[in-house]
């Protein structure tokens, strides 16, 4: 039995991935807003590699872009993939998230090229593809399976071009490193198969 947490059905476990999602999107944008105002003020949370002082900016670099192009590129896969990722639970989304942009971050901090500066959400959308395309296989959920193919199928090919090292205008070593994270994090946070879930009996978390 569910006992006091009550279990969601999918429609509820939808609405809450499709309104994290929004308010995440929504907030991006809103700190674009501000950093245009501020004349750009924000783009020092960006990743300067090897500087001590640049590690306070490994989290805060995942929500700051360089315009509203830049954002607008990130804006659709994130809230698609993010939403389909926080479908099988909140909790597990955002420990899955922070994972990926803590080592995407530490990653690119330490490896990046000299005198760059590094910022953007593509990172973790890296992260989430990764994450996607692999937990049904980890947790063997046939479900979890074909929604990995059917994503590498429509998200593949710009996924393979953004790690391409010779495009100098994106940070393939922050796609790469972002590719790996999630893929890490389908293993640290798999989920065992239990009757509830193959019951589709789901507790909010």
């Amino acid at each position: 039995m569910p006992g006091p947490r009550e279990a969601w059905s999918t429609g509820d476990r939808a609405l809450a991935a499709g309104k994290l999602m929004l308010a995440w999107v929504a907030l991006l944008w809103l700190l674009e807003v501000v950093d245009v105002a501020t004349g750009h003020a924000l783009d020092r949370f960006g990743i300067t590699p090897r500087e001590p002082s640049e590690l306070t900016d490994v989290v805060p670099s995942a929500f700051v872009h360089f315009g509203f192009a830049h954002l607008m590129s990130n804006t659709l896969p994130l809230l698609v993939l993010g939403f389909l990722a926080a479908l099988s639970g909140l909790r597990r989304f955002l420990l899955v998230c922070a994972l990926i942009v803590l080592v995407d971050g530490l990653g690119v901090w330490l490896i990046s090229p000299a005198h760059t500066n590094t910022a953007g959400a593509s990172g973790l959308i890296f992260g989430l593809f990764g994450f996607l395309l692999v937990t049904g296989f980890v947790e063997r959920r046939p479900w979890g399976i074909l929604a990995g193919v059917l994503i590498a199928a429509i998200w593949g090919g710009s996924i393979l071009s953004g790690l391409a090292p010779t495009q100098t205008a994106i940070s393939w070593q922050g796609h790469l490193l972002g590719l790996l994270a999630g893929v890490a994090a389908a293993f640290v946070f798999r989920r065992r198969v239990t009757p509830d879930s193959v019951e589709g009996s789901w507790s909010p978390r």
